[in-house]
């Protein structure tokens, strides 16, 4: 019996210094597992493909067009234009024998004072 009073005050004693110096160190193992809320994220949206425009395409100038003049045959101002060369109105009347003989032109001659 002296061997179990010796072990179960050796026991005790344990015991009472082990409550002792736990609460003085307040010494523990804890095991924690957390699992919070997710921060915001902004999540961009997918890119969108934009072809590119067409090229631009310009029509090359039209080749200039050069025409001759009409050719008008007859009376400019005061000079007959017969397809060669101009004529004065005298030259005219008498290299092709018309007007300043009888008859003179639709006033007969009479001119009505223009002449």
């Amino acid at each position: 019996m002296n061997k179990v009073s010796k072990a179960s005050v050796l026991a005790g004693a344990v015991m009472i210094g082990g409550l002792a110096l736990s609460g003085a160190a307040h010494a523990g193992v804890s095991v924690g597992v957390n699992i919070g809320v997710p921060a915001p994220v902004y999540v961009a949206p997918e890119p969108v493909y934009a072809p590119p425009p067409p090229p631009v395409v310009y029509a090359p100038p039209p080749a200039p067009v050069y025409a001759q003049p009409a050719i008008v045959i007859g009376w400019h101002g005061d000079r007959y234009w017969d397809g060669r060369r101009y004529w004065e109105r005298d030259d005219y009347y008498r290299h092709y024998g018309h007007g300043h003989g009888e008859g003179y032109g639709h006033d007969n001659g009479r001119h009505n004072g223009w002449h």
